[in-house]
Parts: structure tokens; C-alpha cells; sequence
């Protein structure tokens, strides 16, 4: 695999999100929804409740939401290069496919990171305090494994589907299942029986929680199980999307 194609395509797609200054804003209005409207107004029947502060358990899961619909978007562009004929052209390029999808994985996993750092600074802001900042370098792996896994996940799908009404459609089935039962907005101490199997095979569940714990709160699976998991998953999901990605007729 040659390093010069993989920093190529990853430095393009970082430009291409550089350079989306609308984008970059968009992509803000909803964790700054979230960490106002239930980090405030949620706050005082959390502390009532006896949780504690609500903005510190939110936080981190604002965070998540961010990366992971910053990250399995991504795939969309795969499917916009498709229909311009970009994609094409880097096909048929004397190029190695696998090469191809794993730079545009890393350069959306890149900006996928990224937001989620901005979001951690906004939240800085409406007084997230993390109380373990030795801490802090295990968040921005976290971030990226979260970032890896899900640009994996985004990148498989869009190159089985070819239009953007299709993938819309299966990412909303799946996006937003995938946060609503991630422990991301409420505990997952005392849910049904049939919701904790749901949270425990959610994959974004883990990420939550490392991050939780990265920022100083009480694990819920332990760190250990958590980046076990989201290695794990990423990996498979890397390797499925590179067979997929390999499929695609130029």
C-alpha cells in the first residue's frame, strides 16, 4: 500500500471539510441543541433523581452523536463522487483500490475527530469540567476509534447503495437507533431486559462509555471491555468495507 496515496486522499478529504465552512457550522446545531436544551433543562431532575451533574454525564454523549454522524456520513461522498464521475477516474487509476478506501476512511475518520474535539471545547464552555485530565489522551483515542469505526461503517454501506435517497434511507433506520440506545442521554441502570441486550450490542454503547470514563466518571463496562469492543468491531467493519468497497464496478 503506498503511504503517498493514503496521505493524498486523506489530505483531500480534510480540505474538502475545511473548506465546508456551512458545513462545519451545520454540523454544530445539533450537540449545541442537545447540551442546552437537556443539559440545562434536564439538569435539575437529573441532580433530583440523585445522578449528579447532568451536563458531565451528557457531555461525553453529545460527543459521541457528533462523531458518529460526522463519521458515517462521510460514505455519502462516495456516493457523490459516484455521481460526478470522480470516483470513477480513481478506479481506474493505476492505484490499489484498498489503498483507496482506507485513505478516504482515515481523512473522514480525521474530520470525524475533529469535530468531536469541537464539541468538547463548546461543552468546556457550558461548564464541563473532565476531573481526571491525565486522562485526556485516552478521549482522543477513543474519539478516533469511534471516528474509525463508524467512516468503516458509513464507507461498506455507500458502496453497496447508489443513490442518495437509499442511503438516507438506511442511515436513518440505523443512525439514530444506534445513538438513542448508546447510554448516551440516560443511564442504562434499571432499563428492561430487552433494552440491555439492544445497549449491549451497540457498539457506540462502548464508545460512550470509554469516554465517560476517560473524562473521570464510573465505567459501565470497564475500559478494558471498552476498547476491546470498538477495536474489535472496527476491524471487522475495516475489512468488510474494503471487500465492498473492491466490488464496486468502475
Amino acid at each position: 500500500m503506498r503511504p503517498a496515496v493514503l496521505f493524498g486522499l486523506w489530505l483531500r478529504q480534510v480540505k474538502r471539510y475545511l473548506r465546508s465552512r456551512a458545513r462545519i457550522i451545520g454540523s454544530l446545531g445539533q450537540p449545541l441543541l442537545f447540551l442546552v436544551a437537556l443539559g440545562f433543562g434536564l439538569g435539575a431532575v437529573f441532580r433530583r433523581a440523585g445522578q449528579g451533574d447532568y451536563l458531565k454525564f451528557l457531555a461525553p454523549g453529545v460527543m459521541a452523536m457528533s462523531i458518529l454522524f460526522t463519521a458515517i456520513f462521510s460514505g455519502v461522498e462516495i456516493i457523490w463522487d459516484r455521481q460526478f464521475g470522480f470516483l470513477k477516474e480513481m478506479l481506474v487509476a493505476p492505484v490499489p483500490r484498498l489503498a483507496i478506501m482506507f485513505g478516504r476512511t482515515l481523512g473522514g475518520a480525521t474530520v470525524a475527530t475533529v469535530q468531536g474535539l469541537i464539541v468538547f471545547i463548546i461543552a468546556l464552555f457550558f461548564g464541563f469540567r473532565p476531573t481526571h485530565l491525565p486522562r485526556l489522551p485516552w478521549a482522543l483515542l477513543i474519539m478516533l476509534l469511534i471516528s474509525l469505526l463508524f467512516t468503516a461503517l458509513g464507507t461498506a454501506i455507500a458502496s453497496v447503495v447508489e443513490d442518495f435517497q437509499g442511503f438516507q434511507l438506511i442511515m436513518n433506520l440505523l443512525v439514530m437507533p444506534l445513538f438513542f440506545f448508546s447510554g448516551a442521554i440516560y443511564p442504562l441502570q434499571g432499563l428492561p431486559r430487552a433494552l440491555v441486550i439492544i445497549t449491549k450490542a451497540n457498539p457506540l454503547s462502548y464508545g460512550v462509555d470509554a469516554l465517560r470514563t476517560s473524562f473521570g466518571s464510573a465505567t459501565e463496562f470497564g475500559m478494558t471491555l471498552d476498547i476491546a469492543v470498538l477495536a474489535g468491531v472496527t476491524l471487522l467493519l475495516l475489512i468488510a468495507g474494503a471487500a465492498l468497497f473492491n466490488r464496486i464496478e468502475a
